[in-house]
């Protein structure tokens, strides 16, 4: 299974990509890591590499039979496409994913005040994540909305949306 998780900076999408992958012992795969590695080799022109690199080496573990979750902002229709276009290739089975916070303010508090967990990445401010280009979805998702929630509650919500599409036992 390809379980893609998409969604602005700051809305709790790696702690809960992360947590999936951990529980259910999939491969993580994530396109900021992978970015910020690139630019540590000093690429600096990373323009979709990173995300191109990213499919790659998520259609290598499908093909091995491993569960894979993919954690990038996945902003655009294309690179949405072109994820569940990994898993077609691998006769996988996928689920979209979209976390949000639909509270402005808690949102604007978390990108304000949190820490990178990538070495060296400088993330996004709050006037980057307004002026983001992220498209509308057009396709069916599984979408987790983190506002009011814990990590610990935005974590039940997950397993229960996934158990609930019978994804998981």
């Amino acid at each position: 299974m390809l379980y893609i998780f998409s969604g602005l900076p700051g809305v709790g999408k790696s702690h809960l990509a992360m947590f999936l992958a951990q529980s259910i012992g999939a491969t993580y795969i994530r396109a900021d890591s992978i970015e910020q590695a690139m630019r540590n080799e000093g690429i600096s022109e990373i323009d979709g590499k990173g995300y191109q690199v990213a499919y790659s080496v998520a259609a290598d573990n499908l093909r091995l039979g491993h569960s894979v979750v993919a954690d990038s902002v996945n902003p655009w229709q294309l690179t949405r496409e072109a994820w569940r276009q990994v898993a077609r290739s691998t006769a996988t089975d996928y689920r979209d994913i979209e976390v949000i916070c639909s509270s402005i303010s808690e949102h604007r508090h978390r990108v304000e005040n949190r820490v990178s967990l990538v070495p060296r990445l400088v993330l996004p401010t709050w006037k980057d994540v307004q002026n983001r280009d992220y498209q509308s979805w057009q396709m069916q998702r599984i979408q987790i909305d983190t506002s009011g929630r814990s990590v610990s509650q935005s974590q039940s919500d997950l397993l229960v949306l996934l158990k609930a599409e019978n994804i998981l036992e």
